[in-house]
C-alpha cells in the first residue's frame, strides 16, 4: 500500500516484528512550497533530508525477517515523524548549519496541512500493522559520519535503547561478538526522546524495541544496503530469541 505520506510493504509477513523507517526519501510533497523548500539539490540528497540508505537496508531486512515495514514518503525537513507533535523540532528552520527557506515563516495552518496529511497517516499506518501483534518494533535510520563542525563519528551502527532493554540488550551484545564492528548504545544520540516513534509505538504500548542507527556512508550503495541487511538479519534472530530465553 502507498500513499503520499507512506509505503507498506509486506503487511500480510508474519514474523514477529514491525519494522519502521521514519527518514525514508527526500521527497517534498508538491502541495508544500510546490515540492521546493528552496534548497540546493546538494543540500536535499544529504543527511539533512533524510536517512541515506536506510529506505533500502529497512526493505531488505524486513524480507529476510519475513516482517511488515512503513517507510515514509516525504523528507524530515517537511515534518519529522520520529518527533512528538509538541517538539519544537518538528519541523526545522536550521539543521547542521543549512537555513531551510520553506520553514522558516511557518503558518499554524500550513503545520496544520503538513500534520494533517503527512505525519499522521504515517503514525496511523504503523499503528494499524501493529494492531492485535505482537511484535518487536524495530526502527532503521542512519547517521552521518561527521556534523559540520563536529569531531568524527567512529561507530559502524548503534543502538538507542529506552528503559525498556529487553530486546537491546541482546543485541548490543550481539553485535558487541562481531570483532570487526565499532559499535556504542545511545550514540550518536538518546534513545530517550519523548514522542518519537519508539516511545509512541513501542514504550508505551509496552512492546519490545530498538532504533538501530547505521553510518551512512556504510550503506550509500544498494549492494551495501543488502549486505548489511543480510549481516543483522540473524543478529536480530539471535538476540530475539536471547530475550525470549530470559523472559
Amino acid at each position: 500500500m502507498t500513499t503520499e505520506a507512506f509505503e507498506v510493504e509486506g503487511a500480510e509477513r508474519k514474523g514477529p516484528w514491525l519494522l519502521t523507517c521514519d527518514h525514508a526519501s527526500n521527497a517534498v510533497p508538491g502541495f508544500v512550497s510546490g515540492g521546493d523548500l528552496g534548497l540546493a539539490a546538494a543540500d536535499m540528497n544529504r543527511h539533512i533530508a533524510y536517512d541515506v540508505g536506510a529506505a533500502g537496508v529497512t526493505r531488505h531486512l524486513a524480507r529476510l525477517l519475513d516482517a511488515p515495514c512503513v517507510l515514509s514518503r516525504f523528507s524530515r525537513l517537511v515534518i519529522d515523524p520520529n518527533r512528538g507533535e509538541d517538539d519544537p523540532t518538528l519541523i526545522m528552520q536550521l539543521y547542521d548549519g543549512t537555513l531551510i527557506p520553506g520553514n522558516r515563516v511557518l503558518e499554524a495552518k500550513e503545520r496544520a496541512r503538513r500534520l494533517d496529511r503527512l505525519y499522521r497517516p504515517y503514525h496511523s499506518a504503523v499503528d494499524q500493522l501493529l494492531a492485535g501483534r505482537d511484535a518487536t518494533y524495530v526502527a532503521i535510520h542512519s547517521f552521518t559520519p561527521q556534523l559540520n563542525g563536529r569531531p568524527p563519528r567512529p561507530w559502524h551502527v548503534t543502538v538507542l535503547s529506552t528503559q525498556d532493554k529487553r530486546f537491546s540488550d541482546p543485541l548490543l551484545e550481539r553485535l558487541g561478538a562481531e570483532p570487526d564492528l565499532c559499535i556504542a548504545e545511545n550514540e550518536p544520540y538518546t534513545g530517550e526522546l519523548r514522542g518519537d516513534g519508539v516511545d509512541r509505538h513501542a514504550v508505551k504500548q509496552g512492546r519490545p524495541n530498538a532504533l538501530i542507527e547505521i553510518r551512512n556512508d556504510l550503506i550509500e550503495t544498494a549492494s551495501d544496503q543488502q549486505a548489511w541487511a543480510e549481516r543483522l538479519a540473524p543478529l536480530l534472530r539471535a538476540a530475539h530469541e536471547d530475550m525470549r530465553c530470559d523472559v
